[in-house]
């Protein structure tokens, strides 16, 4: 019986998807501890911004480049497989940030061996323990903002994509999935960053709390905007790979 699961060609996809789904989402929640100038990455001089009080350059968390790949995946399987497929893959995906943390927290109070201590002196890092708890030990707060934004956006990504698809049936295929990820992803984009870096041991002030978190919703909105075309060749691919009426039974359930 299991074989034969595992010879369907929506059982495959439906795990391909939820495996890259699950490494970006654990990926973007270990970088996402990074905060980058963008202008500086460009090689330009900063734009020098005015938003709530804060200038120069526009600043994001490393974590951005890899969520609008995530909200794809989210999008392609909310089309094929339901709410139901969403909710599962983003349980599995929290389950999955908690273990990595989990050992994160336990490889940081591991002894390190006193030679790897000193071992990129070299490159600029005089503590090699130090730098690795301060990378990988990203506090309760951030673990705690980052899991319960990605959980809130995910639940209510699902939920209005399908008020979109109920309203619109199989059309516009680009309206439900950018009009999801607006809603959500302003909820993600302030959460997050509330709860790690204002309540947090950081403490930022409101000010750079609303300008950092309006800089990352804006480049998330744009980024899914961009990734249309990718949307629309997954969907292609995916009629493809499991053939025309296949692919229609699995959007019509999905749509119930």
């Amino acid at each position: 019986m299991s074989a034969h699961l595992l010879q369907d060609r929506a059982t495959r996809l439906f795990i391909a998807l939820a495996a890259f789904f699950c490494v970006n989402a654990v990926l973007a929640e270990f970088i996402g501890v990074k905060i980058f100038a963008l202008e500086d990455t460009l090689g330009i001089a900063p734009l020098e911004w005015n938003l709530f009080g804060q200038t120069g350059s526009l600043t994001f968390t490393a974590g951005t480049l890899l969520w609008p790949i995530v909200f794809v995946f989210t999008d392609v399987i909310n089309e094929f497989f339901g709410s139901r497929g969403v909710r599962m893959i983003s349980w599995i995906a929290v389950a999955l940030i908690l273990y990595a943390f989990l050992f994160a927290f336990a490889a940081i109070h591991l002894a390190p061996a006193g030679w790897w201590v000193e071992a990129a002196q070299s490159q600029g890092v005089p503590d090699y323990q130090k730098a690795y708890a301060a990378v990988f030990g990203q506090g309760l707060w951030t673990i705690a903002g980052s899991v319960l934004a990605f959980m809130l956006g995910q639940l209510i990504d699902v939920s209005v994509f399908h008020r979109i698809r109920r309203a619109t049936g199989e059309r516009h295929v680009w309206l439900r999935a950018t009009g999801s990820t607006a809603v959500s992803q302003l909820i993600d984009s302030f959460v997050v960053l509330y709860i790690a870096f204002v309540l947090g041991p950081q403490h930022w002030p409101m000010s750079l709390f609303f300008a950092v978190s309006t800089v990352n919703y804006l480049y998330k909105m744009l980024a899914a905007v961009a990734l249309i075309p990718l949307l629309y060749l997954m969907r292609r691919a995916i009629d493809g790979y499991l053939g025309a009426e296949r692919a229609e039974q699995l959007r019509h359930q999905a749509a119930q």
